[in-house]
């Protein structure tokens, strides 16, 4: 199986498309969409279209917090956040906020588990940024038998696995180079964000993971983000939601 994990497409139709393009031209034959299908972007409802379609077809999908925020404006404190899932909420159809409100927040599969956030308590949304987070949920998925773990949220590209020593290490991937995860040791993987990246690049990011080589492959493609911050500023949403698009913040 060759797994194209996506997370945190925010609504982003333009970056969404090329990472398909992208993931059906190295020969992916499963899909995974590990949260945040909406959220900051100006066209939830496309990117909800091409996702559910890929679901009826078998694709795993799950929910983050900006879906949650998206079906229930609400359950967000902040006032732009709040101002910006209430216009997400009002561009979806009933159909696919009932689909968003139906995803599950973790999901395993074998010796993988895939989870938008943190695994110990997926409902907090925990950022997991370096190897104490990445230990806490490497942790909690063993507890299920899993080894390996596949995230989004932080918008970065990152891997962690376990060392010789028993202590959870870093390891800074290189774009379009595979990785061998291989099955004796655990490993956990952010593999970045589709629609919104933040590490100062506007391309957007996803990763191919080869269950029979067990080689996991960080990508970055090009699209169109003039286009995509255009959809944006039609949409209504805040103008700072389209600038950071191009500087990749």
């Amino acid at each position: 199986m060759k797994l194209a994990l996506l997370s945190d497409v925010h609504a982003n139709l333009q970056a969404l498309q090329a990472c398909l393009a992208d993931a059906r031209s190295r020969g992916a034959t499963q899909y995974a969409f590990l949260g945040d299908q909406v959220g900051y972007g100006g066209d939830p409802a496309a990117v909800l279209d091409i996702v559910m379609d890929l679901a009826r077809q078998g694709a795993w999908v799950l929910r983050g917090n900006h879906d949650d925020a998206a079906i229930n404006p609400t359950l967000t404190g902040d006032r732009a956040d709040l101002a910006g899932a209430a216009a997400t909420f009002a561009l979806l159809a009933p159909a696919q906020r009932s689909f968003l409100a139906g995803l599950p927040l973790i999901l395993r599969h074998e010796f993988m588990c895939l989870v938008h956030a943190g695994v110990r308590e997926p409902q907090r949304w925990e950022y997991v940024q370096d190897s104490m987070g990445a230990a806490a949920s490497l942790h909690a998925a063993e507890d299920s038998g899993a080894t390996h773990v596949f995230g989004g949220h932080v918008h970065e590209q990152r891997l962690f696995f376990y060392g010789a020593v028993g202590k959870v290490m870093p390891f800074e991937p290189t774009s379009g180079v595979a990785v061998p995860l291989w099955r004796h040791r655990s490993w956990l993987a952010t593999v970045g964000s589709v629609g919104q990246p933040r590490d100062g690049r506007p391309e957007a990011m996803y990763a191919l993971f080869d269950t029979g080589s067990m080689q996991m492959t960080f990508l970055r493609v090009p699209y169109d983000h003039q286009a995509a911050a255009q959809a944006i500023l039609q949409a209504g949403l805040p103008v700072e939601n389209a600038q950071r698009l191009a500087q990749g913040l």
